[in-house]
C-alpha cells in the first residue's frame, strides 16, 4: 500500500495529508519524506501536503462550528477529557494555540474548540496554515539535509 501511495505523488500527498487532520489517525509526512528523496519538487510537496492538512483542520473547524456532541464524539472519537484539555489550553492561550494544530494528540481538538468558540475563519486559517506549513518545511528541510540515508530509514521502517 504504502508504494502505491508514493508512485501516485502529490494526489496521494493530498489525500493523506488531510485524512491525517481528520478523521483517521494518520501520519503524513513519512510520504512527504519518501517524495523529497526521490526527487519531487520541495516546495510543491511542502504546499500540497499543508493545503491538505489545512484542508483536513477546516473539516474539523466545520463539526466544531457545526457538529453535535455525536459528531465529536463518534466520528472524531475526541473523547470528552480530550475536549475539555483542549478547551482548557485554548482559555489559557487563545486563539494564538492554533499554532500547535500540528501537534499529535492535541492538535485536532485544538482545530475542533476553534469551531465550537467560534475563532473568525481568517484568524483561524492563517493561524492553522502557518502551524503546519513550519512543520512540513521544517521536515523538507531537514530531509533535504539527511537525503538518502534518511529516506533509505523511512522505507525500511514504513515498507
Amino acid at each position: 500500500m504504502e508504494t502505491t501511495l508514493v508512485n501516485a505523488g502529490y494526489p496521494a500527498l493530498l489525500l493523506l495529508s488531510f485524512l491525517a487532520a481528520t478523521l483517521i489517525p494518520l501520519g503524513s509526512e513519512w510520504l512527504l519524506i519518501l517524495q523529497i528523496a526521490a526527487g519531487g519538487n520541495v516546495v510543491a510537496s511542502v504546499l500540497v501536503a499543508t493545503v491538505g492538512n489545512l484542508l483536513g483542520a477546516l473539516t474539523t473547524y466545520w463539526i466544531g462550528l457545526r457538529g453535535s456532541d455525536w459528531l465529536i464524539a463518534k466520528v472524531l472519537r475526541i473523547s470528552p477529557e480530550q475536549k475539555e484539555r483542549a478547551i482548557r489550553f485554548y482559555q489559557r492561550y487563545g486563539s494564538w494555540s492554533l499554532l500547535l494544530s500540528w501537534l499529535p494528540i492535541v492538535g485536532d481538538p485544538l482545530c475542533l474548540i476553534g469551531g465550537v468558540v467560534r475563532v473568525s475563519l481568517l484568524r483561524f486559517t492563517t493561524l492553522v496554515a502557518i502551524g503546519k506549513s513550519a512543520r512540513y518545511a521544517t521536515i523538507a528541510w531537514l530531509t533535504h539535509l539527511g537525503g538518502q540515508s534518511l529516506a533509505a530509514n523511512v522505507m525500511h521502517y514504513y515498507l
